[in-house]
């Protein structure tokens, strides 16, 4: 029973809690070139505490990007070996100025941690450490194997991690992959993350002129990448949010009668949603489907930025000479990053307009994933989630994409549980990124018991 490492956790909470402020004030964000020191300030920062609580083969491991942490405690003959996944990066803080506290000083209002990077990644991946730091104080022991595997560029891809994985199968067997990167549905609701939706993300690139021209002297007459990226835009969705490339989709699967039965039956407003967590006037996209199948379980396509030309302060009357659209689509069960990137790349081709060349490449991809409810590392989940909230937990599926998951899969052939403890207000991505401050002391108890009932 795992009665004296929850013990020795809630005795701990504030530590915990100061110890993960020092981390959040680390700030590695990974797209960044200036913060590469910080991205190996904060992979040492972890080695370190997992050494200290008595990981064993803890390794700082040097990739072509940002380093991964390694560890391993495996002295659990016949039990299962759990791999353990978070990263350690974060999304840039901008814009500053819509921060009421600096984002790299952790800040408590409400009941809630303020910080980049508080529920996305770190505090996630820190309430994993805490976990085995209770487990092992309280028992000298943990209930079963564990591998950790945690990364410094989730942000910006993850190829270090994918490659890694790819070429160290036999390094990192397990039975069964712990993901901390999800949400719950609602303020304690138990929830399991059971799907993911697929990724491919791309950057058209749109070249014009040999260099940049005065609009006034040469507009008119001078092809402009911008426009030409706006009108090749306007084409890839319909009025109604439809996907217009010939061939999307082809091969695609709606989810069964079970899980739609399932999502009714959750505690969605629409209503509030539309208010609270999107802020805008209407909801958009294909109205024949109600929210939460639009947003977990349709293909989507979304413009990121568009670069190019002139974006300072006042005004300069230029035609540049190229810009760039980033553009990334959403994918669900049956569709293949590969094949959607063939597509998307013919079609946008097939759109250029006369005096442009176009370049499309690809930023990332990853499969869209969906996880059995059937096997025993979910039950275990369940159950410990049932423990600490005292709840029926409730499976749902996520808009976003972890394609690590899809990885594991793959290459190691385990199923990923995704037990994440955010709230879908906790600003990820967004200034004033919070963590709800029990839900990081409930997940630090939610990983106790799920290990525990696995051992």
């Amino acid at each position: 029973m795992p009665s004296s490492a929850i013990t020795f956790a809630k005795a701990n909470e504030k530590r915990f809690l100061d110890e993960l402020k020092d981390l959040l004030r680390i700030p590695s964000v990974s797209t960044l070139p200036e913060n590469k020191p910080d991205i190996e300030k904060a992979a040492a920062f972890i080695a370190a505490e997992l050494k200290r609580i008595g990981i064993e083969h803890v390794e700082i491991i040097s990739t072509a990007g940002h380093p991964l942490v390694y560890g391993d405690w495996l002295h659990a003959p016949g039990k299962p070996t759990v791999l353990l996944y978070a990263h350690y990066d974060v999304q840039p803080a901008e814009p500053l100025d819509e921060w009421k506290s600096p984002p790299f000083e952790p800040t408590e209002r409400n009941g809630n941690l303020y910080a980049r990077g508080a529920v996305d990644d770190k505090g996630q991946l820190w309430m994993q450490v805490k976990a085995i730091e209770s487990l092992m104080a309280a028992d000298k022991k943990l209930p079963c194997n564990v591998r950790i595997l945690f990364e410094g560029e989730e942000e910006v891809g993850g190829e270090a991690v994918e490659k890694f994985v790819h070429e160290n199968p036999a390094r990192l067997k397990s039975d069964v992959a712990l993901v901390c990167d999800t949400e719950l549905f609602a303020p304690e609701l138990p929830t399991l993350c059971v799907g993911l939706r697929g990724l491919v993300y791309t950057e058209i690139e749109a070249k014009g002129a040999a260099t940049d021209l005065h609009s006034g002297v040469y507009g008119g007459a001078a092809p402009n990448p911008l426009f030409a990226l706006c009108q090749i835009i306007n084409r890839l969705k319909d009025a109604d949010g439809r996907i217009t490339i010939p061939g999307f989709y082809d091969d695609w699967a709606s989810p069964t009668d079970d899980e739609l039965k399932a999502w009714k039956s959750l505690p969605f407003d629409e209503e509030h949603y539309r208010k609270t967590e999107v802020g805008s006037t209407v909801l958009t996209g294909e109205k024949d489907y109600p929210v939460l199948y639009r947003t977990w379980a349709r293909p989507t396509l979304e413009v990121h930025g568009m670069p190019g030309g002139f974006t300072g302060t006042g005004a300069k009357t230029v035609i540049p000479a190229k810009a760039s659209a980033k553009v990334s689509m959403r994918l669900v069960p049956n569709q293949d990053p590969d094949d959607i990137m063939e597509k998307f790349t013919k079609y946008v081709m097939s759109l250029a307009p006369k005096g442009i060349q176009l370049t499309v490449k690809v930023h990332s991809k990853g499969k869209a994933v969906v996880v059995s409810t059937d096997n025993d590392y979910i039950k275990a989940a369940n159950k410990a989630l049932h423990e600490v909230f005292s709840k029926q937990t409730v499976y749902i599926r996520s808009g976003g994409s972890i394609p690590i998951v899809g990885q594991f899969k793959n290459d190691l052939g385990i199923p990923t549980v995704m037990m994440g403890l955010g709230l879908p207000d906790d600003n990820i991505h967004a200034p004033n990124e919070k963590f709800h401050i029990a839900n990081y002391y409930w997940g630090i108890e939610s990983v106790i018991r799920f290990l525990s009932n696995l051992g």
